[in-house]
């Protein structure tokens, strides 16, 4: 048998007797790691451990710094995981208003099946960035709202730190932009500096729930009333885990928390996986309806990660069947982010984002309701290039959460979920958050806004165009599988303006995308689901 393994370990018995008699601190030290060893040895848990002594625990420790070693030594400048080192470093320049710009040429690959590239006009203009703004509000909405062209995705206070929530809001007032509250509610810090809120609804109704979870419609019109709340989102899901409830332990639940969520202090907060206010499309519709006149007339509209079209196609009959339709759909791909989800759920659940704005958008020109109702995308948007992009597949705005967490000094270390992020972002221990400033992080949201602004406005305008809502899908180039260059527009499924009002005649040769063709028919308003093909 072979114990060389132990060689070490047994060595620091040695060690320890030799040098007694010359300094006894260190034979202390050589003891000490002895006794380390022989605790090692005799317990059950680690088999690395009982085999390696002492030495297994080197293992232990490179393992527990590998991120960082990847993220500072190995780490490609273009590895997205999530995001590339090249676009941190673009956002930490934007937000600080350091010099952005690169020098010696471009390192993507130009000639990659992937490559992709806006395509310039000979005569450039100069848009106005003050101009990027649009409008959300339909037919019914008594109280439109000039909306940013890009805005600050949901993130919830109890996710985040309440310092973070304060810089992101008083970024978002010195910028004249959207901050979305995600599920967890208006809290405080939400509202001291006075910056543009959407608020967010989720199933577990936070800030305007009754005692035992349901819908309360006395507490959301006493928080609504609040001229600072522009628009109301309803949750449906989120892109990181569609489907996916959540429970935020007691111990977390503090009192600010608690009050903030109008749950219990110290019990499991749930998110239940649906809502309990509807299970249908046509309910969907008319809490819609019923949340609008609540507040007043503020634009109502909800969120969602794209995953069985038919549920959408039936959301989509059901705005024609109620005559009800939300001011605006937020749609959020499967590639976004979160505190914490199960991988299963953040690698396999939902529809990436360029998917799902095709097809929202294709639905919503189909049934003649594209103009009327405001489309946001948000899922990894962070540059002007990125903006341009889902502009072209059919958004009318963007959101970035990541984005502004980089801006506020987020190092993508990825232990969110742990209580333990090293910046003050993503915790709630006191100790930790206290690292994040709020008035210097504040003035680096804005930063990061208005240069990304500027860029956007930069990118359009080499394009010959003055307005972000100019932008169709025929300026955007790629290059196909074989190395062809063709338009963005060339590979998208388009729908034509009021097509879907007489049904899908699958019996008949059409252009309709194979989605369309399989499952508008058999889409159902009266639930979510699929009706059996016996039944058409």
């Amino acid at each position: 048998m072979h114990y060389s393994r132990y060689f070490f370990w047994l060595s620091t018995v040695v060690f320890a007797a030799l040098s007694f008699p010359y300094n006894p601190y260190l034979s202390i030290i050589f003891a000490a790691l002895f006794l380390i060893g022989l605790r090692d040895v005799m317990q059950k848990h680690h088999s690395i451990l009982r085999n390696y002594p002492l030495i297994g625990h080197l293992r232990f420790l490179l393992e527990y710094i590998r991120p960082e070693i990847r993220q500072y030594f190995l780490e490609d400048d273009e590895e997205k995981l999530p995001f590339s080192r090249n676009q941190r470093a673009m956002v930490y320049s934007r937000s600080k208003k350091d010099n952005d710009k690169r020098g010696f040429g471009s390192i993507k690959l130009m000639y990659g099946s992937d490559s992709e590239w806006l395509g310039h006009s000979n005569s450039p203009c100069h848009p106005d960035p003050s101009t990027f703004r649009i409008q959300v509000g339909g037919p019914s909405c008594l109280q439109p709202y000039s909306l940013s062209i890009f805005n600050i995705s949901a993130m919830s206070f109890g996710s985040l730190s309440p310092n973070a929530i304060r810089a992101l809001n008083r970024g978002a007032k010195l910028g004249g932009f959207a901050h979305d509250t995600g599920e967890g509610s208006i809290s405080s810090y939400h509202r001291e500096f006075g910056g543009d809120i959407i608020w967010e609804i989720g199933s577990g109704y936070f800030g305007c729930r009754t005692e035992d979870g349901l819908f309360s419609e006395e507490k959301f019109t006493a928080q609504v009333v609040d001229p600072q709340i522009k628009m109301v989102e309803i949750k449906l899901s989120q892109g990181a885990k569609p489907g996916h409830g959540g429970v935020l332990p007691g111990p977390k639940v503090t009192a600010e928390i608690a009050a903030t969520r109008g749950v219990p202090i110290g019990e499991d907060c749930v998110s239940p996986a649906h809502h309990a206010e509807f299970s249908s499309p046509l309910e969907l519709m008319n809490f819609i309806a019923r949340l609008r006149k609540l507040s007043g007339g503020k634009p109502v509209g909800f969120k969602l990660c794209v995953g069985q079209p038919w549920e959408f196609f039936g959301i989509a009959k059901a705005m024609l069947e109620t005559g009800i339709c939300p001011d605006f759909i937020v749609v959020d791909g499967s590639e976004g982010g979160t505190g914490a989800a199960p991988v299963e759920f953040t690698d396999h659940v939902g529809m990436p984002l360029r998917d799902g704005l095709r097809l929202v958008h294709n639905t919503l020109v189909g049934i003649n309701k594209r103009r009327e109702i405001k489309i946001g995308a948000s899922g990894k948007i962070i540059s002007g290039y990125d903006i341009i992009r889902a502009l072209a597949l059919g958004a009318d705005w963007c959101n970035s959460a990541r984005g502004f967490m980089f801006a506020l000094g987020c190092i993508q270390s990825r232990t969110c979920h742990t209580d333990k992020c090293p910046t003050g972002v993503a915790t709630q221990d006191l100790g930790r958050q206290r690292a994040l400033v709020v008035p210097d992080k504040a003035e680096r949201v804005f930063a990061f806004h208005q240069n990304t602004i500027a860029s956007l406005a930069d990118l359009i305008g080499s394009a010959g165009l003055r307005h972000p809502q100019e932008i169709t899908p025929d300026y955007v180039m790629r290059r196909d599988g074989s190395g062809k260059i063709v338009t963005l527009a060339s590979q998208l499924a388009t729908l034509n303006p009021g097509v879907l009002l007489q049904g899908v005649d699958t019996s008949k040769e059409n252009d309709f995308p194979q989605e369309f063709d399989l499952y508008w028919n058999r889409a159902q308003t009266n639930q979510f689901g699929l009706a059996p093909a016996s039944n058409l």
